[in-house]
C-alpha cells in the first residue's frame, strides 16, 4: 500500500504552489529539456497519495521547488528518494529531521487521505530506527539558527500539553484525542522546533517534544492507524536520541513493544524490549524495566517458549518490587500497582497455567487504576475465569467494564468489550447473557 507523500505536500504549502501550479511548472521545466509533458492537477494529487512520478519528473519537481524556495531541494526532501527506504531516512541530522517530522504533523492535522490507513512497516524498515537510537554516532549539537527565539517557556508549554493530552486520552480515548494533539503539533510545536535555540535548550526542547509525539503515537495506535502510530513512535525515538535521554527512548520502545504484540509480531516485541533494556540501562528505572520484562513474557508465551516466559515473569516481579517514586523517566508513571500482575496473568493463561493467571488477575483488579486500565484488567479476569470454568463473578466484572468504558472512543477497548461479550455468550448462563446485552448496547453506539 502506498504511503502518502507528506514531505512533498508540506513543501508545496511552504512554496505557496497549488496542484495545478506545480503541474504547469513541471511541464514548463520539462520543455526546457526537450520533454513534451502534459501533467494536470490530478497527477499531482496522485503523487501526494504516494504514486512515484516517472522518468525525469522527480528531478523537475526538485528544480521547480528549489527555484521557488531559493534553497537546494533534493529527492529525499520531496519524499522521492530511494524506493523502499524508510520515510525518515537514516542518519538525518536534527535540523533535517525536524523539517521532515513537522511535515507529517501537518498532514495528520489536515486529515490527508491515506495517512490513517497506511500499514505498519516490518523487517528492516521497522528495525533501523531502533538500531539508530541504540548506536553511535550521537548528536553533537542540536542547536538551530533562524526563526523566532525559543525559551524555557516553550519547553514548559510542550510538557504541559503532553500532560493534558495524556489525561484526555485516558478519559476519552485515542480517536477523540488524536485530532486535538495533531492540531497542537502542527500549530504550536512545529514553529517552536523550527525556531532558534542553543544546544542545551534544544535538548530539553527535543525531550519535551519527543514525549508529546509519543502520546500522538499512542492515540493513533488506539484508533487502529498503525502505520501512522509507528511513524510517530519512530519520530519520538529520534527526538529521544537527540535529547540524550536514554530513559525516554526506553519508554518509547516500550510503546513499540506493545504495538508489536498487538500486531502479532512476537519476535519483534522481544527484540525491541531487549534493545530498550540494553541501551537504557539504569535510566529505564524499575517501573519501565518491570513492564518491559512482563511484555517479553507475553511475547515468549505466544511463541510457545514457556521457560523463557517464566524467566521474564520472575524478572518482571523482581523489578516491580524495586519500584520507588521518582525512579526512571516520568513517563513510566503509567506502570501503576497491578499493571505487571495483569501482564503476567496474560502470559500465564497462554501458557495454560490458569490458576496462577487468576491469582494475578484478581490482584490486578484489587489495585486502583484509572478507568481505561481497569477495563483492561477486568477483561483479563473475565477471560481467565471463563477458561477455568468458573463463570461466577464474570457478569459483575463485565457489567463494570461496560460502565467504565462509557464515553471512551477506543478501538482497543471495543475489541476488549467484544471479546468479553463472546465469552459471556459462550458461558451459557442466564446472568451472563443479560450482562452481554449491556455490552451489546455499549458496542452499538457509533463513533
Amino acid at each position: 500500500m502506498q504511503q502518502p507523500n507528506t514531505l512533498l505536500d508540506a513543501l508545496l504549502d511552504e512554496a505557496g504552489i497549488s496542484h495545478a501550479g506545480l503541474a504547469a511548472r513541471v511541464n514548463q521545466a520539462g520543455r526546457s529539456r526537450g520533454l513534451a509533458l502534459r501533467y494536470e492537477h490530478t497527477a499531482v494529487a496522485r503523487w501526494l497519495r504516494g504514486q512515484r512520478p516517472r522518468g525525469q519528473v522527480p528531478d523537475l519537481i526538485c528544480e521547480v521547488l528549489a527555484g521557488r524556495l531559493r534553497r537546494p531541494v533534493g529527492l529525499d526532501d520531496i519524499g522521492l528518494g530511494v524506493p523502499g527506504r524508510p520515510v525518515e531516512p537514516p542518519g538525518a541530522p536534527p535540523t533535517a529531521f525536524v523539517d521532515r517530522a513537522t511535515a507529517l504533523w501537518r498532514a495528520d492535522e489536515q486529515g490527508r487521505a491515506g495517512l490513517s490507513a497506511a500499514p505498519a512497516v516490518s523487517g528492516t524498515a521497522a528495525v533501523i530506527p531502533v538500531w539508530e537510537w541504540e548506536n553511535p554516532p550521537e548528536d553533537a549539537d542540536v542547536s538551530r539558527r533562524g526563526g523566532p527565539a525559543v525559551g524555557r517557556e516553550h519547553v514548559e508549554l510542550l510538557r504541559s500539553a503532553r500532560a493534558h493530552y495524556e489525561s484526555m486520552y485516558r478519559r476519552a480515548g485515542g480517536p477523540a484525542t488524536r485530532a486535538r494533539i495533531a492540531r497542537f503539533l502542527g500549530a504550536q510545536a512545529a514553529p517552536v522546533l523550527r525556531g532558534e535555540y542553543p544546544d542545551a535548550l534544544g535538548r530539553r526542547l527535543h525531550r519535551a517534544a519527543g514525549s508529546l509525539v509519543a502520546v500522538a503515537g499512542i492515540c493513533a495506535y488506539d484508533a487502529d492507524a498503525h502505520g501512522l502510530a509507528q511513524r510517530y513512535f519512530h519520530q519520538a525515538l529520534r527526538l529521544a536520541k537527540s535529547s540524550g535521554d536514554r530513559g525516554l527512548g526506553g519508554y518509547v520502545l516500550a510503546l513499540m513493544v506493545n504495538q508489536s504484540l498487538h500486531l502479532g509480531e512476537a519476535r519483534q516485541a522481544v527484540a525491541f524490549a531487549e534493545a530498550a533494556l540494553r541501551a537504557a540501562g539504569e535510566a529505564a528505572g524499575a517501573a519501565l524495566t518491570a513492564d518491559l520484562h512482563a511484555m517479553q513474557a507475553k511475547a515468549y508465551a505466544r511463541l510457545g517458549d514457556g521457560a523463557a516466559a517464566r524467566d521474564r515473569i520472575r524478572r518482571a516481579e523482581a523489578a516491580a518490587e524495586r519500584i520507588r517514586p521518582g525512579g526512571g523517566p516520568v513517563e513510566a508513571g503509567y506502570v501503576q500497582p497491578g499493571l505487571v500482575n495483569v501482564q503476567v496473568a496474560e502470559a500465564l493463561w497462554r501458557l495454560g497455567d490458569l490458576a496462577a493467571a487468576e491469582e494475578h488477575a484478581v490482584e490486578a483488579v484489587r489495585r486502583p487504576a484509572h478507568d481505561r486500565g481497569r477495563v483492561h484488567r477486568l477483561a483479563v479476569l473475565c477471560e481467565v475465569r471463563v477458561r477455568r470454568g468458573e463463570p461466577d463473578g464474570v457478569p459483575a466484572a463485565a457489567a463494570e467494564m461496560a460502565e467504565r468504558a462509557r464515553g471512551m472512543e477506543s478501538r482497543r477497548l471495543r475489541e476488549r468489550l467484544g471479546a468479553v461479550h463472546g465469552t459471556l455468550l459462550a458461558s451459557g448462563c442466564a446472568e451472563a447473557r443479560e450482562t452481554a446485552g449491556l455490552i451489546e448496547e455499549a458496542l452499538r453506539v457509533p463513533w
